[in-house]
Formats: C-alpha cells, structure tokens, sequence
C-alpha cells in the first residue's frame, strides 16, 4: 500500500480532478478559503526538483506556469502565489494560490494564522473545475475529455 499522501491524491480526490498533465496531477484544493486554490504534484514521487532530470524539471516547470496563468485569467487575482514546501508531505507539489488584496490574510502568506474551511458545493466545485479546464483549452492544452 502506497503510505505517500500526494501519490494517492489523484485516485482519492476524483471528485476534483483537474487536469493529467504530462509530468503532472491538477487538482482542486478541497479547502477553498481562497478561491482557486489548487495542487500540482508531480507524476513521479520524488522529493526535490534536483532529483528530476533536467528536461522532465524543466517541462514540470512549464506545467506550473501552465496552470497558474489558466488560474490568473479565470480568478483576475492581485499576485499568484507558488508554494512549494513539502515538510509535511515530502513529494513535489506546488500549492498554487490566487491572491486578492481584499483577503483576510492578506499579504500574509496563507499559513500565517488558522482559518475556517471553506468547503465548495459538488455543484461549485465541478464549475470550479470546468472554468480552469476551460481557460487551459483557451491555453492551448489538449485536454482529455475523460478526466
């Protein structure tokens, strides 16, 4: 049995699938206390980019560039804000947060203090889903209709 939180994520959270890219999952952040909140996790369980080949880091890169400009165009934020931490969870994945200057926290980073979850309604969160997929496609991104 796989124990690592992030390589169990895309089969766990099917309900908030995003997008299978090459090298990497999207997903929809279950806590959406600031909207838009997704994760990108790599394909491979590795713990650093420096454990990536150079060409597979530098087109993971690419992914999370990706997403985050398909985020800034659906949720208009003041700053995009990358977090790639993994203390807690040690396999790569980059939180990817829109930021609005009218946040409770900020321009706090997102950890600076607790906050209630914000849980999104099936019907928020598949429409959620559908606007980022939709501004990917807008991007370029083939998307697999089957996700």
């Amino acid at each position: 049995m796989n124990t690592c939180l992030m390589c169990r994520r895309w089969e766990e959270d099917v309900d908030l699938r995003i997008v299978a890219l090459p090298y990497s999952y999207v997903v929809l952040n279950r806590d959406q206390f600031f909207p838009g909140y997704v994760l990108l996790f790599s394909r491979e369980h590795v713990t650093e980019l420096f454990h990536l080949e150079p060409e597979v880091r530098h087109a993971l890169m690419d992914e999370v560039a990706l997403v985050a400009q398909a985020l800034a165009s659906v949720y208009r934020p003041a700053k995009m804000n990358y977090e790639l931490l993994g203390n807690m969870v040690p396999h790569l994945h980059w939180h990817l947060v829109p930021r609005f200057s009218d946040d409770p926290l900020w321009p706090r980073p997102i950890w600076s203090e607790p906050h209630d979850e914000r849980s999104l309604s099936e019907a928020e969160a598949t429409a959620a889903i559908a606007k980022i997929r939709h501004a990917l496609a807008a991007a370029g991104l083939n998307l697999d209709p089957s996700i």
